[in-house]
């Protein structure tokens, strides 16, 4: 589309059912009751001049431009504030009201600069705009003491601080309460000497609490606050509507360029799992797409001590389709096997298990999801019927009890956490939602301006099922069950296993105390509110699926859920928070060895016939090998190719060590990425991809909601993913012939009962769709289990807690968590390619003082943190936020390689790994350990591209 900016109607809508009739300027215009004068003259086409009011804030009513006129009401009231009335007649330009706007914009003009010409906000700026819709032409005030000329705040990396354009409308200081809830901002100063600040006087956007959201500078009417790509590349020209790539959020966007250039990434209004909000990585974090590092061009070499050669695609895909067949021929056909990408689209991740299945000829296929909610897929399936979460984001507003577990929304989630935030203060004029948060650490959800835990429960790392049972119990035995419930919707033999299970007294919150160090009082208070305090939801993440016992804890999660009726209407629920984009996505694609598209079995007869049918090939009816398995059959030497699509297993998964010496077993290693992972260190072939902005297709977020990735800009590398993942079936000898995403999704919708009425017209049209889409449910499906669950009646399954094997021991007492922090994604290999490092430059590792001093151990000194598997260094900083004998770090920086020091234990349902319990020891260090130096310089080595020398 051509560039227009989003309307702005001023004040957010009113959600009433009540319609109010007015008239505004001689035409009649019909809104819902509470609807602003401002938004009802702006909802039948009329301007009203404005400065202060916006429509994702509370009106203000400070600005005085949008005044108008109501027949019989004395004075001239702001619009922003006046609520429409039954037959209210009002007019929004007189001469008298012309008169006040030309003199109220005079002031603010006489103390702005008068560099219009050369602002980056030229074009672009409500002040500007509206000195011409109120007629200004000149200033008659010669003011001699201004605010020009003060100092410009260049420290946060993305965007700058003018204050002397600043018209102290507040609009930054309330998107940063209003829309992101940190409340960073503040107005200091009073009267004439207000002035706009990030927290203290000494401290600037970098330093502050502001977290880059990037709310503040979409609501700055000026140029206060402008994004440096805007001073860099000018205003944009045109824009395109597409979708975030960053967290399981799935936040649209509108990426805003010049030519094809990328301008600026806004955030969508419209978009319906962010609702106009982004976050730091989805706003800003998009340079990686043309940062230097990006590899353009396929590269292959006979040995991973050669040096890469680069080829052009032709030579790459018959050298990859020549060894892919040889291998085969030499080993069978079981030899091979390829990994999906989460952060790919739907349709790219269909055609790579498509690969697997009709190309190579076994189901060896999986996705990063192995490593962090395949135990969501096996436990909701199992209790629920489906293999996904119940709710869709809006539901967060008619929660009355947020029940958060093994989940830090605001780094790893940061949209959706504004959102919960907001309820949780109450700013929807309702009592505050009550939060539990079972967490071995206080992250920031537990306290944070205006929000304290209802009951925060610091279990020890790897015990979550005997904190849930030790729940149950409270609500089994004090009768707090929605008995009602479980008659009418699950299996009530099952309910009274269970509940015979968990009201027995070794189960109770006191027994099971010394095992999960949580206070009993305490946690029977949390499951009480949680059973008895109105609409409960669960929202969960990867300190739940990460463990030994990450099945039997979704599925302890699902119990609960179930016990009090808390499923099947807004405002409940079971909420997996899933990690990448596409996590969803992936997996509803197929990309798991046992399951087709829609979560079918390979052995099911009847959907494999679907396939055979459809792609004219017979299909394996036996489950192919798992991530860990096929590492396990490399070093057995039976495994020799891999194809791995947007996934960097070896930095990703646990017990790093194992890991190289599965990918240096094999005898193709194929990587399809967008830079010389840590991975590609072990590659035979490197195949270049594209990033989310070069190509078309569709992302399935964390509440199942299918949403359009569309191309913004030509891929730098010559081809979307999907066409090299075709080009290399062609090259197999597979008669593969797609000329747009939207023929494979017709395809998926063909084969995949969820995704039946699912295409891409549909979603030009209706900008997203919530599967199940089909004939039982045309429209999609917001909310599962409504009526009933999807495979019939709820399944309780008895959880008994068992300990992880992983133990702590004199060599190694304390106990190693990992997670995410804001700034970064994953394994880091996109946002380290972005300013971001500005914020988090190093993995760190979190030690409880305790056990610092113990060790002799300062925040900033180096630290040695080793384990059963391996070892590795880092900084430490020093915090109370973990407890006693537990440290945390995150895993987004391959200098450390957090991964060297976990372990092989995993969920025994699904193998996913246990990254949140290794037992570890702490202790001083001068530096690098000798692995850290050997895996530098194997990297080294690995990276060497040969450079052609020009001809004499």
């Amino acid at each position: 589309m051509t560039y227009q900016p989003q309307k702005d109607f001023g004040t957010p809508a009113s959600n009433s059912t009540d319609l109010v009739t007015c008239t505004i300027d001689g035409r009649q215009v019909t809104v819902p009751a509470g609807t602003s004068v401002l938004r009802a003259a702006a909802e039948q086409g009329t301007s009203i001049p404005k400065l202060c009011a916006t429509d994702n804030m509370k009106s203000f009513g400070s600005c005085r431009l949008c005044l108008v006129e109501i027949d019989g009401r004395r004075g001239t009231p702001a619009s922003c504030t006046t609520p429409v009335e039954q037959d209210m007649v009002v007019h929004t330009q007189t001469p008298h009201l012309q008169k006040l706007r030309k003199g109220v914009m005079e002031l603010y003009i006489s103390d702005h600069p008068l560099d219009c010409l050369t602002c980056a906000a030229n074009g672009d700026c409500e002040l500007q705009d509206q000195a011409g819709a109120v007629g200004l032409r000149d200033v008659r005030y010669d003011v001699q003491d201004t605010h020009l000329g003060q100092e410009k705040d260049h420290s946060n990396p993305y965007f700058d601080f003018d204050p002397s354009k600043c018209i102290a409308c507040s609009r930054c200081i309330r998107a940063c309460d209003e829309v992101q809830g940190t409340l960073a901002l503040t107005m200091e100063g009073r009267g004439w000497d207000s002035k706009i600040s990030a927290g203290l006087a000494s401290d600037d956007f970098l330093g502050s609490e502001c977290v880059s959201c990037g709310a503040c500078v979409q609501a700055c009417p000026t140029a206060t606050l402008t994004e440096k790509k805007i001073v860099e590349i000018g205003t944009p020209e045109r824009s395109v509507v597409t979708t975030c790539a960053y967290c399981g959020v799935g936040c649209t966007f509108r990426a805003e360029l010049r030519g094809e250039q990328l301008v600026r990434m806004v955030p969508y209004k419209d978009g319906k799992a962010n609702r106009g909000h982004s976050c730091v990585k989805g706003r800003f974090a998009w340079g990686y797409a043309q940062h230097q590092d990006r590899i353009l061009k396929p590269m292959i070499r006979k040995s991973i001590n050669d040096p890469w050669r680069e080829v052009e695609w032709d030579e790459a895909f018959a050298y990859t389709a020549s060894e892919l067949k040889r291998i085969s021929d030499t080993y069978g056909r079981h030899a091979l096997g390829g990994i999906t990408s989460s952060r790919c689209t739907n349709e790219e991740t269909f055609l790579v298990q498509k690969l697997v299945r009709a190309g190579f000829g076994n189901n060896n296929v999986d996705t990063c999801a192995r490593v962090c909610h395949s135990p969501t897929g096996y436990g909701l399936k199992t209790t629920f019927g489906t293999s996904a979460g119940t709710q869709d984001f809006d539901s967060v507003e008619e929660c009355d009890v947020i029940l958060i577990i093994g989940a830090n929304p605001t780094d790893g989630h940061p949209v959706f956490a504004s959102r919960m935030k907001r309820r949780l203060r109450g700013q929807d004029g309702r009592a505050p939602a009550k939060l539990i948060v079972i967490d071995p650490r206080r992250t920031d959800i537990v306290r944070s301006p205006h929000i304290e835990a209802d009951h925060h429960l610091p279990l020890r790392p790897g015990t979550n099922v005997a904190v849930l049972t030790a729940m149950a119990h409270v609500i089994v035995s004090e009768g707090l069950a929605n008995e009602a419930f479980i008659k009418e919707r699950c299996d009530w033999d099952e309910y009274r296993h269970w509940a015979e299970f968990v009201g027995q007294s070794r189960n109770s919150p006191e027994s099971l105390q010394p095992v999960t160090l949580v206070d009993a009082e305490e946690l029977r208070a949390a499951a009480r509110l949680y059973a008895t305090g109105g609409n409960g939801a669960i929202y969960y993440g990867l300190g739940v699926t990460e463990h030994s016992q990450g099945s039997s804890t979704v599925m302890a999660i699902a119990n609960l859920a179930m016990a009090t009726g808390n499923i099947g209407r807004r405002g409940v629920g079971v909420n997996p928070l899933r990690g990448q984009n596409n996590v969803q996505g992936a997996c509803d694609m197929g990309s798991f060895p046992h399951e087709l598209s829609g979560y079918r079995h390979v052995s099911d007869g009847d959907a494999r016939k679907l396939f055979e049918n459809d792609w004219g090939v017979a299909l394996d009816p036996e489950p192919g090998l798992r991530i860990p398995n096929m590492l396990d059959a490399a070093v057995d030497g039976v495994f020799k190719a891999l194809y791995v699509q947007g996934e960097d297993i070896l930095q990703s998964d646990p017990n790093t060590k194992h890991v190289s010496a599965g990918l240096a077993a094999m005898e193709c290693v194929i990587v399809h990425d967008l830079f010389l992972n840590e991975t590609a260190n072990y590659a035979h072939i490197f195949l270049p991809g594209s990033t989310f902005l070069e190509k078309n297709g569709t992302f399935t977020n964390a509440e199942r909601r299918i949403q359009p990735v569309r191309k913004v800009m030509t891929p730098l590398n010559g081809l979307e993913d999907w066409e090299v993942t075709q080009r290399l079936a062609q090259a197999m000898g597979l008669d593969w012939n797609y000329t747009h995403p939207s023929e494979i999704m017709d395809e998926i919708a063909r084969l995949t009962p969820t995704f039946a009425g699912v295409s891409f017209a549909r979603l030009d049209e209706e900008g997203s769709l919530q599967w199940p889409v089909n004939d039982a449910a045309p429209d999609g499906s917001p909310i599962m289990h409504v009526d009933g669950f999807v495979r019939g009646k709820g399944k309780f399954v008895v959880t008994d807690y068992v300990p992880t094997d992983e133990k702590t021991g004199p060599r190694f007492p304390l106990l190693l968590t990992t997670g995410r922090i804001l700034s970064h994604y994953n394994v880091g290999a996109q946002t380290r390619r972005t300013e971001n490092v500005a914020w988090h430059k190093e993995d760190l590792l979190e030690i409880h003082p305790v056990d610092a001093e113990d060790r002799g151990i300062k925040s900033g000194d180096w630290v040695k943190l080793a384990s059963r598997a391996g070892e590795t260094t880092l900084r430490a900083t020093v915090t109370d936020r973990v407890a006693p004998g537990v440290v945390y770090t995150t895993f987004h920086h391959a200098v450390t390689q957090a991964n060297v020091v976990t372990t092989d234990f995993s969920d025994w349902a699904t193998n996913c790994p246990e990254y949140k319990v290794t037992a570890v020891q702490i202790s001083p260090s001068n530096g690098p350990t000798d692995w850290q130096e050997e895996y530098e310089a194997l990297s080294e080595r690995a990276r060497r591209i040969e450079t052609e020398v020009p001809a004499e």
